[in-house]
């Protein structure tokens, strides 16, 4: 992942997939050999702060563990130069929903309105799924003070690491029954996706619909993701 490349990606196609899906695929955004050094962590311990198991909590099946600051270089790296590039959605968002809170430019700056509030604790996670395992449908929140946007990189390849295991992101829109989407990654593509809620425009001005994300049953192999989530946890 470069500056470069993402300068070079079309962020107002994005920005319309955002708009009319509630995510957008950013293909490539790390090389294999990234996504297997990041992979390579989860077998360690120093990186990480928490380990949850998911059947202990009925969340699914499967593994995730949160890193701890510092974060990993590259982690680092993409937190803070994703994040202005989808604070003008945020914020565009937010207003057409009626919400009054605003997001500032760069990442640091947030950062210390999640720490004063009391979310301090680092929320970016690998995650791991072998056969059977999967992830309920849920949302990414943490406390109080929520960004609207959330990164999903695939760290292995679908086919020759594991089958099975899809992106899975349902939309609940007021008085109707929640619509899913099934989004194909390949091994290093990016996936932004809506945490909580986005608007729609509708005829009478824009409305909200909730949104939820989860991982198909996994049928064989092993599934390792990245989460990149912008603000603290509390």
């Amino acid at each position: 992942m470069s500056e470069q490349y993402l300068n070079r990606l079309n962020w107002p196609s994005l920005e319309q997939q955002l708009d009319q899906d509630g995510c957008a695929v950013i293909p490539s955004l790390l090389s294999h050999k990234a996504c297997d050094e990041l992979s390579a962590l989860y077998g360690q311990s120093d990186p990480f702060r928490t380990q949850v198991i998911m059947a202990r909590h009925g969340f699914g099946r499967g593994e995730y563990k949160y890193l701890r600051y510092p974060l990993p270089d590259l982690v680092a790296r993409l937190r803070s130069a994703l994040y202005p590039r989808l604070v003008p959605i945020a914020n565009r968002w937010y207003e057409h929903m009626g919400l009054p809170d605003r997001f500032p430019d760069n990442h640091t700056a947030f950062l210390e309105r999640c720490h004063a509030a009391g979310q301090q604790r680092p929320t970016p996670l690998l995650l791991q799924y072998g056969p059977q395992d999967y992830n309920c449908l849920h949302q990414d929140l943490y406390g109080e003070h929520v960004f609207p946007l959330q990164v999903a990189i695939l760290l292995s390849e679908p086919g020759e690491d594991f089958t099975g295991g899809e992106f899975v992101l349902t939309e609940q829109r007021p008085r109707m029954q929640s619509r899913p989407q099934v989004v194909g990654l390949k091994k290093g593509d990016g996936l932004i996706f809506a945490v909580n809620q986005r608007p729609v425009q509708g005829t009478r001005g824009f409305y909200r619909v909730t949104l939820r994300h989860g991982v198909s049953r996994l049928h064989s192999g092993k599934r390792h993701t990245l989460g990149i989530i912008f603000h603290d946890a509390s």
